[in-house]
């Protein structure tokens, strides 16, 4: 094994995710197939081609319980970037919510913020 390539993040709606994914946190959208069950196969990406997420939209009532919280309220996901400054400024002139002003730990310069469903995420600019 190389590398993990998709992680499920169960969604409300495809269409709202994907604007919100792509305009907002600048991800590019990689897939979007109808399937046969009437669902759809929609995965978004990073600029740099690391791990994607495949969006699926909750079936059911225990599915969209899930959504906005599929790790119990802790940071989900880490989003690396190579200028903090650049991207933190775009995306809260997209209107994304961030929990916290920018730190700088000896890591990295780090803020969390929330997805349109209100996933934690960590944009991270790593030292070294």
């Amino acid at each position: 094994m190389s590398r993990i390539a998709l992680v499920t993040l169960v969604v409300d709606d495809y269409d709202e995710a994907i604007r919100h994914y792509t305009d907002a946190l600048g991800f590019r959208l990689a897939e979007d197939e109808p399937r046969p069950d009437g669902s759809r196969w929609v995965v978004v990406e990073p600029g740099d081609g690391g791990t994607a997420l495949l969006l699926a939209r909750a079936k059911d009532d225990a599915q969209s319980a899930r959504v906005g919280d599929q790790t119990g309220g802790r940071v989900a996901f880490f989003l690396h970037t190579d200028d903090f400054t650049r991207d933190h400024t775009r995306m809260t002139a997209a209107g994304v919510t961030f929990l916290e002003a920018p730190r700088h730990e000896p890591y990295g310069s780090v803020a969390v913020f929330q997805d349109l469903y209100g996933n934690r995420w960590d944009l991270l600019q790593p030292k070294g």
